[in-house]
């Protein structure tokens, strides 16, 4: 919880939400498309399809956090007022 003597930077976080549901939404649509073709590819079968989509989403929401951590420290959300 931000101190008293913080305010949200409004334009920072907007920045950063909308950057985050692009990015968010083509990383976990890449990694379901992956597993699926992959499943396809290697004839796996349905059970090892939701396994490497799971596995590939699982990175991918990785990827979204180690996005959203560099992002608020290039842009902060919180500015001191």
């Amino acid at each position: 919880m931000p101190s008293p003597d913080k305010s949200i930077n409004w334009t920072s976080l907007i920045t950063i939400a909308s950057a985050a549901v692009l990015i968010g939404t083509e990383l976990l649509g890449a990694a379901w498309a992956s597993g699926w073709a992959l499943a396809g590819f290697f004839q796996l079968g349905p059970t090892f399809e939701t396994i490497l989509q799971a596995v590939f989403g699982l990175c991918a929401i990785y990827a979204i956090v180690v996005f959203l951590r560099q992002a608020t420290r290039v842009e902060p959300i919180f500015k001191r007022g």
